[in-house]
C-alpha cells in the first residue's frame, strides 16, 4: 500500500458495498485518511458504529460527509487536501433508472462531471472511476447514463492532462455478486421465504467478479493509469441458470419459475466492444483501453480518421470462460454475503 502512505482517499458512494470493501482494504494500512461522501446518513451512521466496534484503533482515520455528487458545492466542501479518488457514487438499478431516466442523468453524468471538475481545480493527483458493462453497447436508461458518463471522464480527463495535473482514468465492471440489485441475495430470500427462485432467461449469460476483485481492479487502474484509460478486468461469466443451481445447491431447492427477460435486459453483457479492442493492450488479467485523445481539431475526426480498421471480435459474457455449477459454487462462496448467510441458517 506504499502509493496510499500517508494519504487522503475519498470515496464517493462511499456507503455501499464497494465502498465498505475498500475499508477492509485500507483501513488498517499506512493511508492517513478515508472520507467517506453519501447522501444517506443512516448508512453513514451504520457504518460509523461498525468501525468503533471492529476497528477501535482505526476508526480515528475514517471522516464522513454528508452531500451529494450532483450538489457542486456539497463535493468542494469535501475535496480540499484530498489525493486521490474513487468515484463510485452512481445510480445502478436498471427499472428505476428506466422510470426515471433523468434522475441516472443526473447522478451518473452530471454527478460525475462535478466530482472531476472539482478535483482538477483542487489538483487531486489520480481520480478512478467505476462504470459498468452496461455501458457497453447499451440498451437502456442506465447503460446509455453510463456511457455517456465515460465520455464526461474521457474530456475532463483531457483538460486536466493538458494542464498537466490530475490524471482521471476508469474501470468497467461486469456484475459484482451480492452487490446491492444484483440477483444472488434475491435468490437467497426467495428460497429462505420458502419460495421458487425467478429465472427471467436460463440462457442469459453474466460476468461474474466478487468485491474484492473489483478493488483489485481499480488499484491496478491506479498503478497503470495514463489518461483517459480505460481498464477491465477479464473475468468468468455463467448462465443464469447455472447461477439459480449453484444457490440452490448451498441454500436447498424450492423450485424455479420462468418470468421472462424483463424490459431494458440483455441476454449478455459486453465488457469491451469490437471498436475498443481494436485500441487495446492486453496486460495478463486486465485489457487497457486507450482513450481517443485527438484534439478539438475537427478534421482528426472527419477527414484524417484511423489507420486501423481490423474487425475484432466484442468481449461478451458469452465468449468468455464459462463456469459450470460446482465452478459457480466455488466462485459465489469467496463473497462475504453468502458465506454470512450460510452461516446464519
Amino acid at each position: 500500500m506504499g502509493e496510499f502512505k500517508d494519504a487522503t482517499l475519498l470515496i464517493t458512494g462511499g456507503t455501499g458495498s464497494f465502498g465498505s470493501t475498500v475499508l477492509k482494504h485500507f483501513l488498517t494500512t499506512d493511508i492517513k485518511q478515508i472520507r467517506i461522501f453519501s447522501r444517506d446518513e443512516k448508512k453513514q451512521d451504520d457504518m460509523r458504529h461498525d468501525l468503533q466496534i471492529n476497528y477501535p484503533e482505526y476508526a480515528s482515520k475514517v471522516r464522513f460527509y454528508i452531500g451529494d455528487v450532483r450538489d457542486k458545492r456539497s463535493v468542494a466542501d469535501v475535496m480540499p487536501g484530498v489525493d486521490y479518488i474513487f468515484h463510485a457514487a452512481a445510480l445502478k438499478q436498471v427499472p428505476s433508472c428506466e422510470f426515471f431516466p433523468m434522475q441516472a442523468v443526473k447522478t451518473n453524468v452530471e454527478g460525475t462531471d462535478n466530482v472531476l471538475h472539482v478535483a482538477i481545480d483542487e489538483r487531486v493527483k489520480k481520480v478512478v472511476c467505476l462504470s459498468t458493462d452496461k455501458a457497453a453497447y447499451p440498451i437502456n436508461a442506465m447503460g446509455i447514463s453510463k456511457a455517456m458518463m465515460e465520455h464526461v471522464i474521457t474530456a475532463n480527463a483531457r483538460v486536466a492532462a493538458e494542464r498537466g495535473g490530475t490524471i482521471i482514468c476508469c474501470t468497467r465492471y461486469g456484475n459484482v455478486m451480492c452487490s446491492r440489485g444484483s440477483v444472488i441475495p434475491l435468490f437467497i430470500n426467495q428460497i429462505k421465504a420458502g419460495n421458487p427462485i425467478t429465472i427471467t432467461n436460463p440462457a442469459m449469460t453474466r460476468f461474474l467478479m466478487n468485491l474484492d476483485e473489483a478493488v483489485e481492479l481499480v488499484r491496478f487502474a491506479f498503478n497503470h493509469a495514463e489518461p483517459g484509460d480505460l481498464f477491465i478486468q477479464k473475468a468468468d461469466a455463467s448462465t443464469i441458470e447455472n447461477l439459480a443451481k449453484a444457490v440452490q445447491r448451498l441454500f436447498g431447492d424450492t423450485g424455479t419459475t420462468y418470468i421472462g427477460t424483463r424490459h431494458g435486459e440483455k441476454l449478455y453483457e459486453t465488457l469491451m466492444t469490437s471498436e475498443e479492442r481494436s485500441r487495446s493492450e492486453d496486460m495478463g488479467k486486465y485489457f487497457r483501453v486507450m482513450a481517443d485523445n485527438r484534439d478539438l481539431n475537427y478534421d482528426k475526426f472527419f477527414i484524417h480518421g484511423q489507420a486501423d480498421t481490423e474487425e475484432r471480435e466484442s468481449y461478451t459474457s458469452h465468449n468468455t470462460f464459462q463456469l459450470d455449477v460446482d465452478g459457480v459454487v466455488k466462485k459465489i462462496l469467496t463473497t462475504d454475503y453468502v458465506r454470512n448467510a450460510l452461516n446464519a441458517n
